[in-house]
C-alpha cells in the first residue's frame, strides 16, 4: 500500500491517491469526512478553520460504496482558493506575484527550501510544506482505518502535554474515548490549565507545542519483520510519524523511561494462560519487539514543536537584500497538538494497513479475511 498527495495550501484543492486497498471494502465519503472534521477541531486553531469545511469527493477507485481494487483518488477542495486565484494561478502572468515570502520563518521549511531550489521568494516552499497538506493524509488514513476495522483493529488518541502542562499519567485505551474533542487531554485540571496556556499564547502572539499518544488495539502478533532494517515496523511507524510537519520526536511504549532503568525493571515478562495464549503483565515496550507486533496494544507518542508562524515574529534575514527584519507572518494556529493527534492516527493507520496487506495479501477483502482467519487458527494452535 502506498499513497501520494498533491496540492498547495492556497491552491484549488488537495488530491490524494491511495493504492493497495483490496476490492470489496465498504468505503463512504462519510467515513472520511468524519476524520477530516476531527482534524479541524482544537483549542488554538486559527481563522483558516472558519473558512474551510473539509469534505471529500471520490473520483476513482470507489463504486457503489465499495472499493474496486484500483487506486482510490480523493479530492478535498480549498474554499480559500477564491481569494488566491491570481496568486496561485497555474498560467503565467505579466504582473509580479503577490504575497511573496522574503523573510523566512525560523523553524519552518522556508529558508532550507529556498536554498535547495534557488529561490528568493519562498511562496512555493510555504504552500507545499504547510500543514494544510495533512488533510490529504487524514483522508488516506480514514480509508486505511476502514481496512483495519474489518480485522477488528481500533485506534484512539489523546493529548499528553501542552507546553509545560502534562497529563498525570498515560491513559488506557478506554480513557482516550469520550474526551473533549477540542482538547482531548486526560484530567480535568490538566486540560483546563492546558487550555489556559494556549489562549494566553494566542493572546501574546506566540505558539505552543506538546505531545500526543496514539493507541492501537486488536493487532495480531507477527506484523512487520526482524529480518531487514526497512521492514521493521517500529522504523516504518517512526518515519511516518516524523513526517508530520509539527513532529520532532517519536517514542514507542515507555522508551524514555526505559532508557533510565535496568532491563529487569522495564522489560515485559512473558506468561501463558490456557485459552488466552501468551500473556504480558505489562506493556512497557508498547506492543513492538524486534520490529514485530507482539499482540499487545501499540502505543506511540509523538512530540510536536511549537508552530513556526508567530503573530509577533522572530528576527530573520531578507532572502534578497540580506537585510535584517521580522519573519514572514501568515495566518496561523497557536497550537496544533489536537489536530496533530488526528494526523498521527492517520499515519499509523496507513503503515498498519500496509502491514496487514503484506501479511494477509489478497486482491479482495474476502481473500484477505480468509488468509487472516487461517493465521488466527495457526496462532490459536501454537
Amino acid at each position: 500500500m502506498r499513497f501520494l498527495t498533491a496540492g498547495e495550501s492556497h491552491g484549488k484543492e488537495l488530491t490524494v491517491i491511495l493504492e493497495g486497498l483490496p476490492s470489496g471494502l465498504p468505503l463512504l465519503a462519510a467515513d472520511v469526512d468524519g476524520q477530516l472534521a476531527r482534524r479541524q477541531l482544537g483549542v488554538g486553531r486559527g481563522a483558516r478553520q472558519k473558512i474551510e469545511s473539509d469534505r471529500v469527493e471520490f473520483t476513482a477507485g470507489v463504486r457503489l460504496g465499495e472499493t474496486t481494487g484500483g487506486p482510490v483518488c480523493m479530492r478535498i477542495p480549498n474554499k480559500d482558493w477564491k481569494s488566491w486565484t491570481e496568486i496561485m494561478a497555474a498560467e503565467p502572468s505579466d504582473e509580479p506575484p503577490g504575497r511573496p515570502l522574503t523573510l523566512p520563518r525560523p523553524g519552518h521549511a522556508d529558508l532550507a527550501g529556498c536554498l535547495k531550489h534557488g529561490l528568493h521568494d519562498g511562496r512555493n516552499i510555504l504552500e507545499r510544506s504547510s500543514a494544510r497538506e495533512t488533510a490529504a493524509r487524514v483522508a488516506a488514513g480514514a480509508a486505511a482505518r476502514r481496512l483495519l476495522a474489518a480485522f477488528g483493529v481500533e485506534i484512539a488518541s489523546c493529548v499528553l502535554s501542552v507546553g509545560s502542562v502534562r497529563a498525570a499519567e498515560r491513559p488506557a485505551f478506554e480513557n482516550c474515548l469520550g474526551l473533549d474533542p477540542e482538547l482531548p487531554m486526560p484530567g480535568e485540571a490538566e486540560a483546563e490549565e492546558a487550555r489556559r496556556l494556549i489562549l494566553e499564547a494566542r493572546k501574546a502572539g506566540d505558539t505552543l507545542g506538546g505531545s500526543t499518544l496514539v493507541i492501537v488495539r486488536g493487532l495480531l502478533p507477527g506484523l512487520g519483520s526482524h529480518a531487514h532494517w526497512d521492514r521493521r515496523l517500529d522504523g516504518r511507524l517512526g518515519q511516518a510519524l516524523l513526517s508530520i510537519p509539527s513532529a520532532k520526536a517519536v517514542e514507542i511504549g515507555d522508551a524514555m523511561e526505559a532508557s533510565t532503568k535496568p532491563g529487569s525493571e522495564m522489560l515485559d515478562p512473558i506468561g501463558y494462560e490456557e485459552g488466552a495464549g501468551f500473556t504480558r503483565p505489562s506493556n512497557r515496550m508498547g506492543g513492538l519487539e524486534g520490529g514485530i507486533t507482539n499482540g499487545e496494544e501499540l502505543r506511540l507518542v509523538t512530540i510536536h514543536k511549537p508552530v513556526p508562524t508567530l503573530i509577533r515574529p522572530l528576527p530573520s534575514t531578507h532572502l534578497g537584500t540580506k537585510e535584517a527584519g521580522k519573519a514572514h507572518k501568515e495566518r496561523s494556529d497557536s497550537c496544533v497538538v489536537v489536530p496533530g493527534a488526528v494526523v498521527a492516527e492517520a499515519m499509523a493507520a496507513l503503515v498498519l494497513a500496509a502491514a496487514y496487506g503484506e501479511k494477509f495479501g489478497g486482491d479482495s477483502l474476502a481473500e484477505m479475511k480468509r488468509n487472516w482467519e487461517g493465521y488466527r487458527k495457526q496462532l490459536e494452535a501454537f
